[in-house]
């Protein structure tokens, strides 16, 4: 009996010494690790203030590129809901229609996040509110202001808006405004002020001193060097490219973004097609043109090409971009059938320009955005569903989960940080 014990003994011992081979975590694993750790930011997503009803909002999975189960699904932690007005006259009349525009989406995002779905996002203003919200398990909504016409000639306003929730704001959009020229002025070299006006650089001034961000992404390059000159704290491109990539006027070239590193601010990679790759962007929209006009007319709906848009109302331009994702999804889908359809822009080409960038100006000066909504999505990140295949690709790329973190996110907060911390010094 002792020997069967003893034997017994034996084999439980070698048994439990014995250890299980480690299991190797696959590249997706690593990659879906890291995405569920780190905070995901998006800083461009523009928004149509008729999704934002008590019948029809981001808690339900609309046609939209981003709303709440998007989110959800793609690992996308916060999104900068954006305040945009398009560029019109320079006039009291066109400034007090502006205003209206932007004083309905202000209050659409503070309807979405105080009544329609707060125990699913929380507004943030400062990157603790980031981390308390996301630690809490919603989403982030942030506020952007891209073109900052609506505020007219009175500069009170920039600290009204602050108050709303504006963190940060750029001084023109397509088209020249009353505070600086706009990138759009290489067409036809046509320039109001060659960079900012007078009001321009009074205007650099309060936003610093309310601790706004300065977005640099839609004025003109001289507008951009006065920017950095002026401005007491780091500055942003809140969706902009590279141009040494992809040679467009919305784009910084190598020299602005060795600016940017200067400044300490941060650019914002954006997955526009047209901003990443012009070449297949433009074979891939002319053969999509024919497929989106069919289905527009199909459903009913005027379909306009974007050298059109500048000719557009306002109300035209709201209505297209509402049926924008819904015509271009379907597109997509019968294009994907189709074996001699050009290839899309991808998320490989996305990612070349984050490495472009880096490369540049080193990994504490890059970020992501999308523009979804408002032209934004590429194949692989068409809608924020699509959000970790970004991560993915980073992983792919060799990036570590502390350079995803700041990429994604983190340079990001850290320069609303130093420009919220200036501001306390200028009051």
């Amino acid at each position: 009996m002792k020997h069967i014990y003893l034997i017994c003994s034996v084999l439980l011992f070698i048994s439990c010494g014995e250890k299980e081979p480690k299991k190797t975590e696959t590249l997706e694993e690593l990659a879906h690790r890291i995405h569920d750790s780190v905070i995901t930011i998006d800083t461009h997503d523009d928004i149509n203030v008729t999704n934002f009803t008590d019948s029809i909002n981001y808690t339900q999975k609309l046609n939209t590129q981003v709303n709440l189960p998007k989110m959800k699904e793609g690992g996308l932690d916060v999104a900068w809901f954006i305040v945009y007005t398009g560029q019109d006259t320079l006039t009291t009349e066109g400034y007090a229609k502006a205003s209206e525009n932007a004083m309905a989406k202000f209050d659409a995002i503070h309807r979405l996040c105080e009544e329609i779905a707060p125990d699913q996002i929380g507004l943030a203003l400062t990157s603790d509110d980031v981390r308390k919200i996301a630690a809490s398990g919603r989403k982030v909504a942030m506020i952007g202001v891209e073109n900052a016409y609506p505020i007219g000639e009175d500069l009170s306003k920039i600290e009204e808006y602050q108050k709303m929730g504006a963190r940060y704001m750029s001084l023109a959009h397509n088209g020249h405004s009353q505070f600086s020229d706009s990138n759009t002025g290489e067409r036809d070299s046509v320039w109001l002020y060659h960079g900012l006006s007078d009001l321009g650089k009074q205007a650099i001034a309060e936003l610093n001193r309310v601790g706004i961000m300065i977005d640099i992404s839609h004025p003109s390059r001289e507008a951009m060097v006065q920017m950095i000159e002026l401005s007491k704290a780091p500055i942003i491109a809140s969706h902009s490219s590279a141009r040494a990539l992809c040679d467009h006027s919305r784009n910084l070239d190598d020299e602005q973004l060795l600016m940017m590193k200067k400044n300490g601010g941060v650019v914002q990679a954006v997955a526009l097609g047209s901003y990443v790759n012009a070449e297949k962007s433009e074979a891939r929209s002319e053969y999509l043109n024919g497929i989106n006009k069919k289905v527009a007319d199909s459903l009913g709906i005027e379909w306009y090409e974007r050298s059109q848009f500048r000719s557009l109302t306002p109300e035209q331009r709201e209505t297209f971009f509402e049926n924008y994702q819904k015509v271009m999804g379907i597109a997509e889908e019968l294009a994907k059938k189709d074996p001699n359809a050009p290839p899309a822009v991808n998320v490989s080409d996305f990612v070349d320009h984050i490495d472009h960038m880096v490369k540049i100006m080193g990994i504490d000066h890059v970020g992501i955005s999308s523009d979804f909504d408002g032209g934004g999505g590429i194949e692989g990140w068409s809608d924020a569903s699509e959000t970790f295949n970004v991560t993915l690709e980073l992983v792919k790329r060799g990036y570590t989960e502390e350079e995803i973190a700041k990429i994604w996110g983190g340079n990001l907060l850290r320069v609303l940080d130093e420009v919220q911390a200036i501001a306390k010094t200028l009051n």
